[in-house]
């Protein structure tokens, strides 16, 4: 039995992720009305078959609502429904509205059908008494019982609030992978952010900017962002300085140089296409998490199947036989440094996408929420062992976290706490292994 225990080991995180989807499953499940084609089917089910003259409508104005209407309106157009009888049988509104349009109608019998914001308005209780002189009926969606944690969207929402730490995890993970570390990632997201917008407002023509002057404005923001990574990486491999000490320097540099290039203020003269890579969505699903997801992919297939990602976890094991072997130590070190910078730089990007600004305060504590990711997902601060797919789990745990927290109203302070234990938690697993280990 102890045999498997190991093997049980490398699964360890993919289970708490699994485990702390049930739990906030459980949690947060509530009595939830169906979306809107789910309720317009539930509606046309118990109408029955064409025609509706004896139906009535009624919808409020939320957005929810609308999307309840237009599914509705669109399914009984496909029955045969013509435009003038839809708006004949359809109201929208507030409940006085809806009291005018049942009074109007001058059938003895009418059935009324509710939307699921509607279905609570208190017009509806007691209407045979309201309107003696009518055979009123009511239909509504019926609700069922379903996690708020699992709603598509909120799903949807945890993957895209991760997806810029989830970016920089990957270049951090190259770097814990050699046994270094780079605390200069958050820095260099602020740093990214006002460069590119600043340069879009003074170069490429601010709030008329083209796509190809946004494109050479993020360039230029990456290749800044790239220097002060070979920066740190020379300061690590030929000064021998400690990573941590080299990187907290960049950090101190990279947020001046933001605040100081922004003179502390907020740039956001760019145009209204510049939001595409933060907002925008392509086959219903944002382009930033696309992006992510091709990143993990291809970084993975790289760490497992090149010379180079085989080249780096033999640093990580053992700096001295891999250059014994003929490994080019310095020059794969300091790439991973490099690497890391840009994919800060990227995560600037994405941010001041999203943002539709640039500001000296993005990123902050950022590069805390990365190494924790990476350390969560199994990556060894001593270097040599770890994956960007247990680092994209350790990324989904903390996002699924601090979801979670959010939706079952825990306050920021416990949070805090909680983060703390899960972080001490991983590396006390960390510790662990390695002793087992030896």
């Amino acid at each position: 039995m102890l045999r498997w225990i190991p093997y049980l080991a490398r699964f360890t995180m993919p289970m708490v992720l699994v485990g702390l989807c049930i739990a906030f499953s459980l949690a947060t499940l509530t009595l939830q009305p169906p979306n809107a084609y789910e309720a317009s089917d539930q509606i046309l089910g118990k109408l029955g078959p064409p025609p509706f003259s004896n139906v009535l409508v009624v919808a409020s104005e939320s957005p929810e609502d609308q999307d309840f209407a237009n599914a509705l309106r669109e399914k009984m157009l496909r029955l045969g429904v013509s435009v003038e009888q839809w708006q004949e049988i359809f109201i929208q509104g507030i409940p006085l509205d809806a009291r005018k349009a049942i009074g109007r109608r001058t059938e003895k019998a009418l059935t009324i059908v509710q939307s699921p914001d509607t279905a609570s308005w208190t017009l509806f209780n007691g209407l045979s008494s309201k309107f003696p002189d009518k055979e009123l009926s009511v239909i509504a969606p019926e609700s069922r019982w379903w996690p708020v944690f699992l709603k598509s969207q909120n799903l949807i929402n945890i993957v895209n609030q991760i997806v810029i730490i989830a970016i920089l995890a990957v270049g951090m993970t190259l770097v814990i992978l050699t046994g270094g570390i780079d605390l200069s990632v958050g820095s260099l997201i602020a740093l990214s952010a006002v460069l590119c917008t600043l340069a879009v407002r003074d170069w490429g023509g601010g709030d008329q900017a083209d796509t190809s002057a946004m494109i050479l404005c993020g360039l230029f923001a990456l290749l800044v962002c790239g220097l002060c990574g070979l920066i740190n990486g020379l300061l690590v491999v030929r000064y021998q300085i400690p990573p941590f000490i080299a990187t907290l320097a960049m950090m101190l540099i990279a947020s001046g140089a933001a605040f100081l290039l922004s003179k502390g203020q907020s740039i956001n003269a760019v145009p209204e296409s510049f939001v595409w890579l933060g907002r925008g969505e392509w086959l219903g699903l944002p382009i930033a998490v696309l992006l992510m997801i091709v990143l993990y992919v291809f970084t993975q297939f790289a760490m497992r199947n090149t010379v180079y990602g085989r080249a780096i976890y033999a640093i990580g094991g053992n700096i001295e036989a891999s250059r014994l072997c003929g490994i080019h130590v310095r020059t794969l070190i300091t790439s991973t440094y490099v690497i890391c910078a840009l994919l800060a730089g990227l995560g600037g990007l994405v941010m001041a996408s999203r943002l539709k600004s640039g500001n000296a305060t993005y990123g902050v504590m950022y590069e805390l929420y990365v190494i924790a990711a990476v350390v969560v997902g199994g990556t060894s601060l001593r270097g040599g062992y770890g994956s960007v797919v247990g680092t994209l789990i350790g990324a989904l745990i903390i996002a699924v976290i601090e979801n979670g927290m959010n939706l079952i109203q825990i306050e920021s302070y416990t949070q805090k706490v909680v983060f703390g234990l899960v972080i001490l938690g991983a590396v006390l697993f960390d510790q662990r292994t390695k002793i087992r280990n030896h």
